[in-house]
Order: C-alpha cells, then sequence, then structure tokens
C-alpha cells in the first residue's frame, strides 16, 4: 500500500519476543491497526530488561523492517514501554508549616512537586509521579486550591526503576537507526487501556502475568495506588517442566497442554502416561503437581501486594497476559486468597480499536500491552516525503498557446543572432549578387518602358510575359 501520514508505530520489548505494530487514528478516536509483526526472541530481555543491546537492538531493527515493506511507510521514530522487574511505586510525603493561615494556591502546589521531584532514591531514577491526597487538619482532599490551613502536607506515588533501565532502551532504538517519541510507562497504559472510569474509581486490582514477571497495578478513587513487578511468571512453571529432564519446547507444550493451577483435592491424581520424546514418559498427575505449585507460588505473591487494599477492590481482580491463560488460574486465586472479590479474565481487543482486514492478529498472543502503546501514541512516526522539484501541473489549451507565443519572438531573435555572427567574408560574397539582382530587374523595366513607347500594339503581349 501506499505510504500514509500520521502512522504511529510502538514497540513492546517482551521476554519472549519483541513485537510492533503501525496505526492511524480514525476521525471518531479509534485506532485502526495497519499493521503487526514481532521477533521471537529468548536472550533479549530478561525479567523486562534489556540483556543483550546488540541481539536487541537487531530485533527491533527486523521488526520495524517488516513494518515499513508491507506498509510503504520509512519509520523514522517510535513508541516504546518501560517495564521490568525494578518498576515500582515508591510513597513520599511532603509536609509544608505556614506562619500564618495560608490560602493555598497553585503556585504552592507546584512547589510542593518539585520538592517531591527532588528526592534521590538509591541506584534508582524517577519516572513519573502520581499525586495522591492532600492532607489538611484530619481532611485528605484531592483539590486543596482555595483552601485555607496553616500547615499542609502533600501525599505523591513515585514510579521508580533502576539507573540505566531506560537508558539501555533508548540505546537500543537509537542504534537501530531510530528515535524515541516517547517512553511510557506499560503497565500505566495498559490499565488506561482495559480499566473503564468505573472500575478506576470504585476500586480495581490489575493484574498481568507474563512470561518472565507478573505486573500488579492498584486503583481506587481514579489514583493509581500501588504498582510493582515481581521476577516470576509462566516461564518458571515450563522450567519446573524442564527438571524432569525435558527439553524447554517440549515442557511448554506440556504446561499449556496439561497444565493447571487448580486441581480438586478429592481427585485423585491420574495415572495417565504421556509419552514424551526417546521414549520417555510422564504421567499427567506429576504434571498437575508441578503446575499447580508454581502458580501457588506465583497468587501468593500476588496477594501479598493485593490483600492490603481488598476491602477498597469492589471491581475485583481483573487478569491479563499471556501466562494467565493458565488453565483454573481464576479458581485457583479464589480458593488460595479466599477473596469475596470478583476475579475475571479480560477477554477479545481492547476498546477503541480495530484492524486492517489484511492485518493477521495472533490469537494465542496476548497483546494487549502493545496495544495500549499504539493507543497513548499522540504524534506521527513515519519521516516525511522528499519534496520533488519537478511541475506536474498539468497545463491546459490556452496556457499552451501563449507558451508557444511568447517562445516564437526568442526563435526570430535567434535567427536574427545566427546572422549577426556570419563572418565578413561570408557577407562580401552575398552583396554582390543582390546588387547584381537589382541592377538586372532595373535594366529589364527600362527596356520595356522603351518598348512599349517605341511599339505600342505589343504592350498586352509584354506585360504577359512578365
Amino acid at each position: 500500500m501506499g505510504a500514509e501520514k500520521d502512522i504511529i508505530v510502538a514497540v513492546e520489548l517482551g521476554s519472549t519476543a519483541i513485537r510492533g505494530i503501525a496505526g492511524k487514528r480514525e476521525p471518531d478516536g479509534t485506532m485502526r491497526i495497519l499493521a503487526f509483526a514481532q521477533e521471537e526472541t529468548n536472550d533479549c530481555i530478561r525479567k523486562g530488561l534489556v540483556d543483550n543491546i546488540d541481539k536487541t537492538t537487531q530485533a527491533i531493527s527486523h521488526v520495524i523492517k517488516k513494518i515499513n515493506e508491507e506498509l510503504g511507510i520509512t519509520t523514522k521514530r517510535i513508541f516504546v514501554g518501560l517495564s521490568g522487574q525494578s518498576l515500582r511505586t515508591m510513597e513520599n510525603k511532603v509536609p509544608y508549616q505556614f506562619a500564618e493561615k495560608t490560602i493555598i494556591d497553585n503556585k504552592l502546589i507546584d512547589q510542593l512537586k518539585e520538592i517531591n521531584n527532588g528526592v534521590v532514591y538509591p541506584q534508582a531514577k524517577i519516572h513519573d509521579v502520581i499525586p495522591q491526597e492532600y492532607k489538611i487538619g484530619n481532611r485528605y482532599i484531592q483539590d486543596p486550591v482555595g483552601m485555607q490551613c496553616e500547615q499542609i502536607e502533600a501525599r505523591f506515588v513515585n514510579v521508580v526503576a533502576r539507573n540505566g533501565m531506560s537508558e539501555n532502551v533508548e540505546r537500543c532504538v537509537k542504534n537501530a537507526g531510530l528515535e524515541v517519541a516517547d517512553l511510557f510507562i506499560s503497565p500505566i497504559c495498559l490499565a488506561d487501556c482495559l480499566l473503564n472510569a468505573n472500575e478506576k474509581r470504585s476500586g480495581c486490582a490489575l493484574v498481568d502475568i507474563g512470561a518472565d514477571t507478573t505486573t500488579i497495578s492498584v486503583y481506587y478513587s481514579n489514583i493509581l495506588r500501588h504498582l510493582v513487578v515481581i521476577p516470576l511468571g509462566g516461564s518458571n512453571v515450563t522450567t519446573d517442566i524442564s527438571t524432569k529432564s525435558i527439553e524447554l519446547g517440549e515442557a511448554e507444550q506440556l504446561k499449556l497442554k496439561y497444565g493447571t493451577a487448580w486441581h480438586e483435592s478429592e481427585e485423585e491424581p491420574s495415572k495417565n502416561k504421556i509419552q514424551l520424546s526417546y521414549d520417555r514418559t510422564i504421567t499427567e498427575g506429576e504434571l498437575y503437581n508441578i503446575t499447580e505449585a508454581r502458580y501457588e507460588e506465583i497468587i501468593v505473591n500476588i496477594w501479598a501486594h493485593i490483600k492490603q487494599y481488598n476491602d477498597k477492590l469492589l471491581s475485583g481482580i481483573l487478569l491479563t497476559g499471556g501466562a494467565s491463560k493458565a488453565k483454573n488460574l481464576v479458581k485457583a486465586i479464589t480458593e488460595y486468597t479466599q477473596t469475596d472479590k470478583q476475579v475475571r479474565l479480560v477477554k477479545g481487543m481492547p476498546m477503541n480499536i480495530s484492524h486492517a482486514y489484511n492485518v493477521h492478529i495472533p490469537e494465542d498472543n496476548n497483546l494487549n500491552t502493545l496495544m495500549a502503546l499504539l493507543l497513548k501514541g499522540d504524534q506521527n512516526c513515519v519521516g516525511e516525503t522528499p519534496e520533488t522539484t519537478t511541475d506536474t501541473t498539468p497545463v491546459t489549451d490556452q496556457e499552451t498557446v501563449e507558451v508557444t507565443e511568447e517562445k516564437a519572438p526568442k526563435q526570430e531573435e535567434n535567427v536574427v543572432a545566427e546572422v549577426e555572427n556570419t563572418t565578413e567574408e561570408e557577407k562580401g560574397e552575398e552583396k554582390p549578387k543582390k546588387d547584381g539582382g537589382v541592377s538586372k530587374k532595373i535594366r529589364n523595366m527600362f527596356g520595356v518602358i522603351k518598348k512599349m513607347l517605341t511599339d505600342p500594339e505589343e504592350e498586352e503581349e509584354i506585360i504577359d510575359e512578365n
């Protein structure tokens, strides 16, 4: 297809694959996916962090090249998501005492934010700041501007990550010959994409279970209250199965087919044997025990971050991510945590997103984070088309006539110029010829007149001959 304007390109750096997506925002605000590409990798990203800069650079280049070739464009910049094991939130309180009662204005609020932004964390960098409430007396106010008080305490949640995390991502993008249009916090983009206003207001925990990590985001009263990334995911289950002398690829297939996060205790473990490569076998019961034990560990760690907000999660727990599709996971979370909150899986594509008829979106991959980054993009990522110097404006018949008329005098001038540039020798040869011809005509004319005077009767004949 031909190049289009205002195309947004986003890239997700996943542990098992680096994925890219291109889309165009429609007039009604929705996003239409134009292209999707991915490069499967196992040694580029580890626990959500760039582990190999060269291989990550190469994978990004391949993904963008596929998108460029499919759409006939030249991508100049991309939106990238920031996630990984070290990403977390840190609470910070900033108290401020006045000499006397003072009316709070926006200038003071900005000063409190600047004080918070100046906080230094050991080996970590602030990537985003989420204002919480402001404490005035015994009250918590979200917007204190215009109120009068002697003391105020501002509360913030700072989203931090280890030093060098974002720099490594930007370096890989730059080495791939691209620019970073913006670096988004992936879990925040995902929550904005999947959670509606009612869920954020009434309270909801969004749990994204990936291959190497599980990200937990807690919202209530329309504010992000807690965010953490734990280093556990679906690949841990695969690794546990591989301890039974099973190759990783085969272990992954066994996990998907037979693995479960929960089975009823009164059920006897199945002794049915599963045939493996090289004439080896394993029983279904063994696989159940392995996968169930690991998913229990993941759930216990998830609950350790959610339980303190349990009474505020009126909208329950929402699950997403590739590993969230494990068999009986919802049942396992309910049983292990004994929570009375609703636990449910995200199904289908996010709202406000559609895709072109020729775009194939893999059904077995969970691309919610990638689509969330695409929706967040707000600027064109495609390079400008080079300007051409050739005028392709059609010429009308009238314009053609005018051009011809203007060029005609120039042609005559050229002829005159050529005559004037002839050598003096050529001019000398031409002049006698012209003079001889004129003299001959004059002599003939006098001869005719003389004959007419002497012989008038032959006048008519003489005139005819001339």
